[in-house]
């Protein structure tokens, strides 16, 4: 996570999220960086728009938040929550497996 959180602390900052970059960050932080995540990471990013990425997580994380306020809804109501908390889910899985 710390090499999530790295890029966008980069990307908040104005910077362009590089290896140096990724690296300075880092080990400001007390991380001991690994090369081959930071390169990962760096090309994982390239040409994503990291601003409308965060815009798309957090629409995906408010249905699966709305979930326990629809309690007394009806069971069809529920199976539709349930399918996009899954998809929502599976997002969210996509993009982890992309960080390690």
């Amino acid at each position: 996570m710390e090499y999530v959180y790295g890029a966008l602390l980069l990307h908040a900052a104005g910077q362009k999220i590089d290896e140096a970059g990724m690296k300075k960050v880092l080990d400001a932080a007390g991380v001991k960086a690994d090369a081959a995540r930071i390169k990962a990471v760096v090309s994982s990013l390239d040409g994503v728009n990291i601003e409308e990425a965060i815009k798309n997580a957090a629409v995906a994380a408010a249905p699966a938040a709305a979930a326990p306020a629809a309690e007394g809804e009806k069971k069809e109501e529920k199976k539709e929550e349930k399918k996009e908390e899954k998809k929502a889910e599976e997002a969210a899985a996509g993009l982890s497996s992309l960080f390690g």
